[in-house]
């Protein structure tokens, strides 16, 4: 993914003042910024979402997005999501959404309904749909956020994974605590995102 001079405002708020940024293949890459930088925006402009005032955006291959408020339909069942999404990607099976609920610990779940599960187990859910059709580019929004320990670390395991597997993967947080598992780390600050080399306080 390449993005060059993204900018967006929401009347005279300007929130994103000229973002620029590539996501090579086989990299995993961070955003942090602090709540209201514009984290969201900039990911809901780089999924198509939503349209930039201007810049410009490419992408290369199948996309994924994991938001970080799970869009699901709480009177269906995990696997009538599943079935769902499996249409409208145009896949013929179920077999990597099956083995990323085992990975993600969510198999025991799969004929409960969406509005039962707990906050955690909801956004297994939410990480599997984005990564059921196997994208080559994958967007990350907060994805992790009430995972317990466990699943927190299965979830960088299978990052990791898909790194080594060419993909690429940005994780976006307003936390930098996983820094050190980061390929990449920038700061998105007054509209504009710094490496983590020039991140100042």
């Amino acid at each position: 993914m390449e993005v060059c001079g993204v900018q967006h405002a929401y009347g005279r708020r300007k929130v994103l003042g000229g973002v620029d940024l590539v996501l090579p293949p086989g990299t995993l890459t961070g955003v942090v910024g602090e709540n209201g930088a514009g984290k969201t925006t900039l990911l809901r402009i780089l999924c198509g979402e939503l349209r930039p005032d201007s810049g410009t955006l490419r992408h290369h291959g199948r996309l994924g997005y994991c938001p970080q408020q799970a869009v699901l339909n709480d009177a269906f069942t995990v696997r009538q999501h599943l079935e769902f999404f499996r249409t409208a990607y145009g896949i013929p099976n179920l077999s990597r959404a099956e083995e990323l609920m085992g990975v993600l610990g969510l198999t025991a779940y799969a004929d409960e309904r969406t509005g039962l599960l707990s906050g955690g187990t909801r956004q297994k859910v939410n990480l599997t749909l984005a990564l059921m059709h196997d994208p080559q580019v994958l967007l990350l929004d907060e994805p992790y956020q009430g995972f317990d320990w466990e699943t927190y670390l299965r979830f960088w395991e299978l990052v990791t994974q898909l790194r080594e597997a060419g993909r690429a993967v940005l994780v976006v947080s307003h936390l930098a605590h996983d820094a050190e598992r980061l390929d990449r780390l920038f700061q998105l600050k007054g509209g504009i995102l710094h490496e983590r080399a020039e991140i100042t306080a």
